[in-house]
């Protein structure tokens, strides 16, 4: 094949040839030219959300969920009571990292089909007023459902509590405006919407919060207010950055600005889920959500309820056709997911099931005889 596979994952994903050249350079991690590439990202990053006034970004090595911790750890007192609002497989990650950290938790379970209610999220702080903070997951990858996050943050706004906002899957795509959506903590990663590559996440800390941080983490590498107290007294990182990831973030973030920002990726993505679920219905797939739930970052869809179905057999014959596919996260009903963001639109969306359809035929299943209902 002479192309990379194309990933329909939810990150990592596919990046442009532009983004694959910045990692050709080495950088010195101490070094201005290097220190530069990250003042400037930061403040990009900040750009998205009109965060300039109130807010500051603070990156860190590792995978979201490195970040995600971090900012629970950074954020939340350690006598402090986290609510997890959960509808899937990366709400129950954020609550099993906020136990491991001895905070606090209490989980408000919801069906996986369907948002979180902000409704029963007031009720709750109602009910228990020792809750201090609030954990919403944006975009819950698990089945692709959008929470409300508009709706629960004038919640916690109201009822006096902090949110620390999951934007993992979002963050670039979907509208977030910080003047007037009020969070402490709003995390994301390089490898997600923004097209970059795997290895560092952000937080996006509002200022006024931060400033009463000190001694909360447990951890040295992990602490976001001494990483942030090292960044603005010396412009580097406190301890090694992983600078190739880094200098590809800042070149993709370059690219997200020249395509238009985030409307324009919203557009490209809603138009690759559209696309994709137009060409799967052709197939005979259902998605596992109703239209009005679903974001336009992920699909999972029912497997082909036929006895030749098997989804690792379905997997590879996509794959050798140059689709890179992501199992189910469901645990009740046999499932599988496709990404629509990367660096693709509707044609190599297109392509990819013509490839599920030539996989299928590979396994002997005949979209006229299988049903995923």
């Amino acid at each position: 094949m002479d192309r990379d596979r194309i990933l329909l994952t939810p990150g990592p994903l596919t990046t442009t040839l532009r983004t694959k050249l910045a990692m050709l350079k080495d950088w010195g991690s101490w070094d201005s030219d290097f220190n530069a590439v990250t003042a400037q990202l930061r403040q990009r990053l900040l750009d998205i959300v009109n965060g300039q006034a109130t807010h500051t970004v603070v990156p860190l090595q590792g995978s979201g969920t490195f970040s995600v911790e971090a900012a629970v750890a950074t954020i939340v007192p350690r006598d402090g009571h986290v609510l997890v609002l959960d509808n899937g497989a990366y709400c129950k990650r954020a609550a099993k990292l906020t136990q491991l950290m001895g905070r606090r938790l209490t989980v408000l379970p919801f069906g996986e089909q369907e948002p979180v209610s902000p409704a029963a999220l007031d009720d709750k702080l109602q009910a228990d007023t020792s809750i201090t903070h609030v954990i919403l997951i944006h975009c819950e990858t698990g089945t692709g459902v959008l929470n409300p996050l508009a709706e629960v943050a004038a919640v916690c706004e109201h009822r006096g509590k902090g949110l620390i906002v999951d934007a993992m899957s979002s963050f670039g795509a979907l509208p977030i405006d910080a003047r007037a959506i009020r969070f402490d903590a709003l995390i994301a990663a390089s490898g997600k919407c923004l097209e970059g590559v795997p290895g560092m996440g952000f937080v996006i800390l509002r200022k006024a919060v931060l400033e009463g941080c000190a001694g909360n983490s447990q951890s040295l590498a992990m602490d976001l207010f001494d990483q942030h107290q090292y960044m603005e007294k010396t412009g580097q990182w406190r301890f090694t950055p992983p600078t190739h990831v880094v200098v590809a973030l800042a070149e993709s973030v370059q690219q997200f600005i020249e395509e238009g920002g985030q409307p324009a990726r919203l557009a490209r993505y809603t138009d690759n889920c559209r696309t994709l679920i137009e060409g799967m219905r052709g197939l005979g797939f259902e998605p596992y959500l109703e239209p009005g739930v679903q974001a336009p970052i992920i699909v999972t869809f029912h497997a082909p309820a036929h006895p030749a179905y098997d989804f690792k057999r379905f997997y590879a014959a996509t794959k050798a056709r140059g689709f890179v596919l992501y199992p189910g996260k469901l645990t009740q009903i046999e499932t599988f997911r496709v990404g629509c963001i990367g660096a693709i639109g509707r044609h190599e969306i297109q392509q990819a099931v013509n490839a599920v359809a030539d996989a299928l035929k590979e396994l002997g299943i005949s979209h006229h005889d299988h049903s995923t209902n």
